[in-house]
C-alpha cells in the first residue's frame, strides 16, 4: 500500500486537474475567480506558526524569564481578610422605633446602606485611630524607611491618642487607604475587609483593629445620640404635662356650663331623639306613599286592579261570577233569541252582579282614602317634630364645636405625653445597653502564603504574553517574506495547476547500480532519477511524468518547454530528470539544450562537443551529427547547445528552429527543450510559441511572488500554453509538508545487501 500512497501524494489534486482543464482550453481563470476561490481558515495559518516556531518559542522563553525575574524579586505581600455583617437597624437613633422599618428593605435602600457603611469604614477618622492604636508610624513594615522610633512612647490604649505631625499623618492615612480594600458581597449584608502588608501579622492586626474601632465608634455615636435625645425628651415631658392638665380643666368647665351630659356625641339625649324622629319620619313617608298609590288605583274603578290589591276582597268573587254569567249568556245566545226566557234570566242575574260589584268598588275606594288621609296626617306631625328637634340640635351643636375642640386638644396632649414618656423610658434602657447592629463574622488571621506575587499566575501570564508576542513577530516576518513556499500560494497568485513537488536534496545518498551497468556522474541531483532511482527525488520526477501523461495526451505532450522565472530555480535539473523518467517509461525522448548562453545540460551530463544547436541553426549542420545518445539511459538522446552563439534569441526565433523541430518531431515521442529564464532573456518567450506545452519551474523559498506574477503575465501575453507549475527544492521538513503529503522517500531506501541479493 505504501507505493500507492506515495503515488497518490505526488499526483495532482482535484482542484489542480480542474485548473489543467482550463489550460487545455487555452484560457486561464483569474487567480480570484470562483474556480479557485479559497476561504482562509485558522488551519491555513498553522504552517506559518510551525515555520517560525523557534521565534515563537524564543519570545515565550524571554517572557517567561522576565516574568520569573520580576516575580521572584518582588517583595511578598500578604493579605488578611475579615468579614462583618451590618444588620438592618430596628430603630432610629437612641432606639426610637421607626414605623417604616417594619417592612423589608428595597434593593436601592440596601445598596445605599451598604455603600454608606463602606465609606464609613474607609473614612480618614477611623484610619487615623487605627494608625495611632497600632503605632503604624513607627512600624517599618508599614511606614517603611520613614518609620520613627517608638521606644519612648508607651503603648497607646484605644482611649489614648498619640500626636503625629499633620503632613506625616496625611501620608500615613493615604498609604493605609492604599492597602485597604472593602468589598460588599452582593445580595447580602456582609462586608469583606482586606488589608495588604509585607508583614502577615500586621495585616491581620490592621483588619481586626479596624473592625473593633468601627464597632466602637458606631456604639459611641448611638450612645451620644441617645443621651441627647433623653435630655430633650425630659424637658418636653414637663411642658406637656402642664398642657394636659390645663386642657382637661377647660374641658370640664365648658361641659358644666353648657349642660353637655354625654361625653360622646352619640350619647347625647338631643342627638339620640333627633335620630329616632328622622327614622320614624322616613317610615311614615314610605307608608303614606304606599297608601296613596293604593288609593289612586282604587279611585280608577277598575275591578281587575282592585282584585290584584286585595285577593281576599268580595270584588274577586263578584268578578268571577260576572265572567261566568257572561260566558253562559254567550253560549245560550248562539241557540236562542234575546227574548228567550233563559236568556232573559241570565241577563237579570248579570245586572245584579254588576250592581253589587260597583257598590263594592265604591266601598273599597272610600276605605283606601281614609287610610291615605290618616298616613298623611301622621307624616305631617312627625315632620313638625323633626323640625323642632333640629332647631334644638343646632343650638346644641353651637356649644359642641367648642367642646370638640377642647376634647381634641386634651386627647392630643395626652397621646403626645404618653408617647414621649414611652420614648424616654426606651432611651433610658438603651443608655444602659451596649448594643450595635455590626457583628463580626470572620475575624482576620495572619495569612500563611502571600497574595502577591502570584508566581504561577505571573508565569502563566508571561507565557501568554510571550506567545502573543511570538505570534505577532511570526506574522510580521511572514508578511515581509515575499517568496513562494507552497502550491496554494501559486494557485492564489496565478491560478495555474500544479504538476509535481520536487523535494530538496542537499546531500544525495549514493545508490548501488546493477552489475554490468555504467554509473552516471553523481555530482548533483541533475541525474538523480537515473543514479538513485529509489530516492524520494526520483519518485517525485516520476510523479511529474505521470501528471504530464495524464493531464496531456497526443501532440500536446510532444514538445515540452521547461523554463523558470529567474536563474538557479532548477529548470535544467528538472529538464534532465524529466527526460530520464520519460525515457525509462519506454518513450523515445530528445532533450534539447535551448539555453545557448549557459550550457547547463552539457555540464550535468558531462557532454563536450563542438557542434550542437547553435551550429545547426547557424551553419546548417546536420542534426543527426549533433544529437548524442546516453548509453546508461536507453531511449534518451541529447542535442547540446554547442558553441556560444552571438545572437541566440534571433536564432531560436528563426525559421530554421521551427523546421528543426518539425523534422525531429516524427522521430521522437517527446522533445524537451531546456530554455533560459523568462525574466532574464526573451529566449523562452520566443520558444513557447513552438512548444506544445510549457512547464514553469519555481523554487520554494526563492522565487518571489512578484517574479511569479511577472513570468505568468509574460507567458500569457505570448499565448504560451502553460501546462502547469513544478514546485522545486521543497523542504519536506517545513510546516507545509502536510500539504504535500509528508516524506515519502523512506519506502524507497536501498534494502540491505542480503535482502537485495535474495530479491534479485
Amino acid at each position: 500500500m505504501e507505493p500507492e500512497n506515495s503515488f497518490r501524494r505526488l499526483m495532482p489534486r482535484k482542484d489542480e486537474l480542474q485548473a489543467s482543464r482550463f489550460t487545455e482550453a487555452g484560457t486561464l481563470p483569474a487567480p480570484h475567480s470562483p474556480a479557485f476561490s479559497h476561504v482562509p481558515s485558522l488551519w491555513d495559518y498553522w504552517p506559518i506558526v510551525l515555520r517560525h516556531k523557534w521565534t515563537i518559542l524564543s519570545a515565550m522563553l524571554v517572557a517567561l524569564l522576565v516574568g520569573a525575574v520580576v516575580s521572584f524579586s518582588t517583595t511578598p505581600i500578604y493579605e488578611a481578610v475579615g468579614r462583618v455583617v451590618i444588620n438592618r437597624e430596628g430603630a432610629e437613633t437612641a432606639g426610637l422605633k421607626n414605623s417604616d422599618t417594619g417592612g423589608s428593605d428595597s434593593y436601592d435602600d440596601y445598596m445605599v446602606a451598604m455603600d454608606t457603611q463602606t465609606h464609613v469604614l474607609q473614612s480618614d477618622a477611623i484610619a487615623k485611630l487605627v494608625i495611632r492604636r497600632l503605632n503604624l508610624d513607627s512600624d517599618p513594615a508599614f511606614a517603611g524607611k520613614g518609620a520613627v522610633s517608638a521606644s519612648s512612647t508607651p503603648d497607646a490604649s484605644p482611649a489614648q491618642t498619640r500626636y503625629i505631625e499633620p503632613h506625616r499623618e496625611s501620608g500615613l492615612v493615604g498609604k493605609f487607604h492604599g492597602s485597604l480594600q472593602i468589598n460588599s458581597i452582593p445580595r447580602t449584608r456582609l462586608l469583606e475587609i482586606r488589608f495588604s502588608s509585607s508583614d502577615p501579622s500586621l495585616a491581620a492586626k490592621a483588619v481586626n483593629t479596624l473592625i473593633d474601632t468601627y464597632i466602637e465608634q458606631n456604639y459611641k455615636t448611638r450612645l451620644d445620640a441617645t443621651t441627647r435625645t433623653s435630655d430633650w425628651l425630659a424637658q418636653q415631658l414637663s411642658e406637656l404635662q402642664m398642657k394636659v392638665e390645663e386642657s382637661q380643666e377647660k374641658l370640664v368647665r365648658y361641659q358644666k356650663e353648657h349642660g353637655i351630659l354625654g361625653i360622646d356625641e352619640k350619647e347625647n339625649i338631643i342627638s339620640s331623639k333627633l335620630d329616632e324622629l328622622n327614622k320614624e319620619l322616613t317610615a311614615a313617608e314610605g307608608d303614606r306613599m304606599q297608601k296613596e298609590s293604593v288609593y289612586r288605583l282604587a279611585s280608577s274603578g277598575d275591578p281587575d286592579l282592585l282584585s290584584n290589591l286585595d285577593p281576599s276582597s268580595p270584588v274577586v268573587k263578584l268578578r268571577s261570577q260576572e265572567e261566568d254569567l257572561h260566558r253562559q249568556l254567550a253560549q245560550v245566545s248562539v241557540h236562542f233569541q234575546p227574548t228567550y226566557p233563559k236568556v232573559a234570566e241570565i241577563k237579570e242575574q248579570l245586572d245584579a252582579v254588576e250592581k253589587d260589584l260597583k257598590a263594592e268598588i265604591t266601598r273599597l275606594a272610600s276605605k283606601y282614602q281614609k287610610d291615605y288621609l290618616a298616613a298623611l296626617g301622621r307624616e305631617r306631625l312627625l315632620r313638625a317634630s323633626l323640625e323642632r328637634q333640629k332647631t334644638e340640635e343646632n343650638r346644641l351643636n353651637e356649644s359642641a364645636i367648642e367642646y370638640s375642640l377642647l376634647k381634641r386638644d386634651v386627647e392630643s396632649n395626652r397621646q403626645l405625653y404618653e408617647g414621649l414618656l414611652q420614648k424616654l423610658k426606651e432611651a433610658g434602657v438603651m443608655t444602659g445597653l451596649r448594643s450595635s447592629n455590626v457583628r463580626i463574622v470572620d475575624p482576620a488571621s495572619a495569612p500563611t502564603s502571600p497574595s502577591t506575587p502570584n508566581i504561577p499566575r505571573n508565569l502563566l501570564m508571561s507565557l501568554v504574553v510571550g506567545l502573543a508576542s511570538g505570534l505577532s513577530l511570526a506574522f510580521i516576518l511572514e508578511s515581509r517574506d515575499d517568496t513562494v513556499h507552497s502550491l496554494e500560494q501559486v494557485r492564489m497568485l496565478t491560478a495555474l495547476p500544479s504538476l509535481a513537488v520536487i523535494p530538496f536534496a542537499s546531500r544525495p545518498r549514493p545508490s548501488r547500480s546493477l552489475p554490468g551497468t555504467k554509473r552516471l556522474p553523481q555530482t548533483s541531483t541533475a541525474l538523480a532519477s537515473a543514479a538513485r532511482p529509489k530516492s524520494e527525488i526520483a519518485e517525485a520526477y516520476r510523479a511529474l511524468r505521470t501528471s504530464i501523461l495524464l493531464s496531456r495526451t497526443g501532440k500536446s505532450a510532444k514538445i515540452l518547454m521547461v523554463t523558470s522565472a529567474l536563474p538557479q530555480e532548477g529548470k535544467t535539473t528538472t529538464s534532465v530528470n524529466l527526460a530520464i523518467v520519460l525515457a525509462q517509461h519506454g518513450a523515445r525522448v530528445l532533450l534539447i539544450e535551448g539555453d545557448m548562453r549557459r550550457s547547463g545540460v552539457s555540464q550535468a551530463l558531462h557532454l563536450q562537443s563542438d557542434i550542437g544547436l547553435s551550429t545547426i541553426l547557424e551553419q546548417d549542420t546536420i542534426a543527426d551529427s549533433a544529437i548524442r545518445s546516453i548509453a546508461d539511459v536507453p531511449n534518451l538522446w541529447v542535442l547540446p547547445a554547442g558553441p556560444v552563439a552571438l545572437h541566440p534569441s534571433e536564432m531560436l526565433a528563426s525559421a530554421r528552429m521551427r523546421d528543426l523541430l518539425r523534422n525531429l518531431e516524427p522521430e521522437f515521442d517527446h522533445i524537451i527543450i531546456d530554455t533560459p529564464p523568462v525574466l532574464s532573456v526573451t529566449d523562452a518567450a520566443l520558444l513557447s510559441a513552438l512548444a506544445d506545452s510549457t512547464l514553469l519551474v519555481i523554487r520554494a523559498g526563492m522565487t518571489s511572488r512578484v517574479a511569479l506574477r511577472r513570468v505568468h503575465d509574460v507567458l500569457a501575453h505570448v499565448d504560451a500554453r502553460i501546462m502547469g507549475v513544478i514546485l522545486n527544492a521543497t523542504d519536506f521538513t517545513e510546516p507545509d509538508r502536510y500539504y504535500y503529503g509528508g516524506r515519502y522517500g523512506s519506502y524507497y531506501q536501498d534494502p540491505a545487501p542480503a535482502k537485495t541479493a535474495q530479491r534479485e
